[in-house]
């Protein structure tokens, strides 16, 4: 019987861990913290948004283009509910996001946590890994005469040792490191011969020197940032998304900041200045805007109160302030040019980003084992036959949406399959 040990008990881990017993394998499960699926009952705000009806090369990121496909394209969004429904899960789908009905993450845990007990898996929780031992042996291709190089595998924890025909690292990255994240992957990775796409945040808040939104912090709004990385003159637009806005004391944060931020992370981590650019009005073309605007400050009433109808408050003030306009002034009373410079600063409102939130406050990790040297259509290392990889410690990264967990199922369901129909 072919025995199959999986270091990581996340989404990635179990899943791999219940594909492979399915194929008949002896399957050990190593988990060096408490408790399997940690993470998983922090997505979705508790709830658990397991994949997405969407689908497509634009919801993912990695350094090697398309590789992500492949997985996606053999476990996507109709077999992940497939497998789910055979656990016993029923769903909830709200504009393509779909949850468990019930939109509690820990059923999701439960239903995977079942599966492993039925199919007699072998969980070893607080179990560190620290080292892992190949070996090579030779096997005659079946018909042929020539020899084919394998590996064997002995992961050794400070307790015991495991033997292995196959194994597959699902150890996760480096965000959210209270569900068990450090990166300890990384290093079990590099020392089997891999390379790393540095690892750098991403899904999380944008910070800003002296951020003159300061003043309105605590304001949700909806609005388009876009994302421009280089210096002067040399700009480009690296990410743009709209949607609720979330202005904090500290900078921008919502899911249209999360969604730009793993671009933010990665040019700053290689020197590159990073700009922002807020439309308050995403709603409206520039022209639109512009009558807007001018046709308000004709209107009867006090400056603060007018742009109240428009915005909350507090952003209504920030705006005024910074175009130069008394707060309490008659409607009519601005020169032409402030009310213009308003209208810059309403559909143009320029930040530079100095940092992303670390990785205790992200979602997830860009960056990770290079795919470049990973097969995509079994997540076989091309360095060391018998060796898999699944879930964020590879260099794949989705947005908000259900897209990291859709890509931890799909490579976790390719990595448990190692290469079987």
């Amino acid at each position: 019987m072919r025995r199959t040990v999986i270091i990581g008990g996340g989404a990635a881990g179990m899943t791999a861990a219940i594909v492979a017993a399915d194929e008949g394998d002896a399957v050990t499960l190593l988990e060096h913290t408490d408790t399997l699926g940690k993470k998983i009952l922090s997505t979705g705000n508790g709830r658990c948004n397991l994949t997405n009806r969407r689908q497509g090369a634009e919801f993912y990121h990695s350094e090697n283009p398309g590789f992500f496909l492949q997985a996606l394209k053999r476990f996507g969004f109709e077999e992940t509910l497939r497998f789910f429904k055979k656990l016993g899960l029923f769903f909830k789908e709200r504009d393509g996001y779909v949850y468990p009905r019930s939109l509690q993450a820990g059923a999701v845990r439960e239903a995977l946590l079942a599966a492993l007990l039925e199919r007699g898996v072998e969980v070893r929780t607080g179990c560190e890994v620290t080292e892992i031992q190949v070996t090579k042996t030779q096997m005659a291709k079946a018909g042929k005469k020539e020899l084919r190089e394998t590996r064997r595998f002995l992961v050794r924890t400070a307790e015991t040792s495991f033997a292995a025909d196959a194994l597959i690292l699902c150890c996760g990255g480096m965000a959210a490191p209270f569900t068990g994240s450090d990166g300890s992957g990384y290093g079990l990775a590099k020392a089997l011969g891999h390379h790393l796409i540095p690892p750098v945040p991403a899904l999380t808040g944008l910070v800003v020197p002296a951020n003159p939104l300061k003043k309105a912090a605590g304001v949700r709004t909806d609005g388009t940032i876009s994302l421009y990385t280089g210096e002067d003159g040399k700009r480009k637009l690296s990410g743009r998304d709209t949607g609720e806005l979330q202005v904090t004391d500290y900078g921008v944060s919502g899911i249209p900041a999360f969604q730009v931020s793993r671009h933010a992370s990665r040019a700053l981590s290689e020197g590159t200045r990073v700009f922002a650019a807020l439309n308050f009005l995403p709603e409206y073309g520039e022209r639109e805007a512009e009558k807007l605007i001018f046709r308000l400050f004709s209107e009867e009433g006090d400056c603060l109160r007018i742009l109240g109808g428009l915005f909350p408050e507090k952003l209504a003030a920030v705006l005024l302030r910074r175009a130069g306009i008394s707060l309490h002034a008659p409607a009519g009373c601005p020169e032409k040019r402030s009310i213009q410079r308003l209208l810059e600063l309403t559909c143009r409102f320029p930040l530079e980003i100095q940092a992303v939130g670390d990785f205790t406050k992200a979602q997830v990790t860009a960056g990770g084992v290079d795919t470049r040297f990973v097969r995509a259509n079994t997540m076989e290392s091309k360095l060391v036959s018998g060796l898999y990889f699944a879930g964020e410690i590879l260099d794949v990264d989705g947005v908000c949406g259900g897209y990291n967990l859709q890509w931890a199922w799909a490579s976790g369901f390719l990595a448990g399959k190692q290469g079987r129909p």
